[in-house]
């Protein structure tokens, strides 16, 4: 999931505006006929290829139905969401974390019900702002043969060896919030504790860069330009496998933040039923083990088995998904534009 930052936090700004209406599911979903068109907005490579394979292909067999995709990243979608509240283009939308909480209280998509069949196999924190259908979280990621001991907790940022070398997330966007919010965390704090989090990052300064997306920092470990940043831990688990064996991805005694993506419903889709039915193949064993097998995305479904060799990349079960982090999402989107200016005036200038 790649994320624009900056232009994602002018549109939960501007999000914000919007009053929220709660939201029900329609009473009377109408059964799919031959010929009706589902609209899928959903990132593309690799989860494109997925959903086309295990989503698709059993939903156009059973209801003679077509899929029609807009692909690429979640800004853009979501702005056309909200520009066509009420009367959607969409008919299931997929947002990151924080965006999907936003848009089912500005009345953009629904909230997720047990009309979706597997929505009784989701994990607790896979039932909010729609239903997740992929862990993926942000934790520190370094360079292994350059740390004087394995890093256990997020305060080993703060270690003097570090000075320098830490490519630090850019805005405020999931990795961005998710070290600011762990550095809370980690020194006794809460997300309403900003002041205390900003004088901790600055202590980290200078940085070796700010790294705006996952390529760039990758490149950055490849030219050792830096040793240490927060990122995705399934993107990065690809790139140690594929280019990079010496960086590690740290496990913190803190936890590792929660990001996930989610399917969301629109409000007001013409397509209720045939919605739900997709959503429900996405939550469906061999769609999520597709998912955990090409880019190591946690199910966010407790009724998948997965591979002895998977488990040890992954976050599996009940008791590793309670340890990751979620935040105070309402607080942090309230306070994301002065947050924003205290970031670019005091933490990336």
């Amino acid at each position: 999931m790649t994320i624009s930052r900056r232009k994602f936090n002018k549109l939960i700004v501007g999000a914000g505006l919007a009053a929220p209406f709660h939201i029900m599911r329609p009473a009377a979903a109408q059964e799919p006929k031959k010929g009706d068109e589902l609209v899928v907005g959903i990132w593309g490579g690799a989860q494109e290829r997925i959903v086309k394979e295990y989503v698709e292909k059993p939903l156009v067999e059973k209801y003679g139905c077509k899929i029609s995709y807009v692909l690429g990243g979640t800004g853009d979608r979501r702005a056309r969401a909200y520009a066509e509240r009420g009367r959607p283009s969409f008919d299931v939308l997929y947002l990151n974390i924080f965006e999907s909480r936003q848009a089912v209280k500005d009345g953009v998509t629904q909230e997720p019900t047990a009309a979706v069949k597997n929505f009784e196999a989701l994990y607790p924190s896979a039932r909010k702002g729609g239903y997740g259908v992929a862990f993926n979280p942000c934790t520190i990621v370094y360079d292994k043969t350059k740390a004087s001991k394995p890093i256990t907790s997020w305060k080993d940022m703060w270690n003097p060896e570090w000075k320098g070398r830490i490519a630090w997330p850019d805005g405020l966007g999931a990795e961005g919030i998710s070290a600011l919010m762990m550095t809370a965390r980690a020194f006794g704090g809460t997300e309403k504790d900003f002041d205390m989090v900003v004088d901790k990052v600055k202590q980290l300064k200078p940085f070796a860069a700010i790294q705006a997306s996952q390529a760039q920092l990758f490149e950055m470990f490849d030219q050792k330009l830096a040793d240490l940043s927060v990122e995705f831990g399934s993107f990065t688990q690809s790139y140690v496998e594929s280019r990079n064996p010496n960086i590690a991805i740290a496990a913190p005694s803190e936890g590792q933040a929660l990001a996930m993506n989610v399917a969301c419903i629109t409000v007001g889709t013409k397509n209720q039923k045939l919605a739900e039915e997709w959503i429900n193949l996405h939550l469906s064993e061999p769609c999520m083990l597709a998912y955990a097998r090409e880019i190591y995305y946690s199910p966010t479904v407790n009724n998948v088995t997965l591979p002895d060799d998977l488990k040890k990349k992954l976050v599996v079960g009940e008791s590793q998904v309670s340890q990751l982090v979620d935040f105070d999402w309402d607080y942090i989107n309230a306070n994301r534009a002065k947050w924003q200016a205290r970031y670019d005036r005091e933490i990336a200038g």
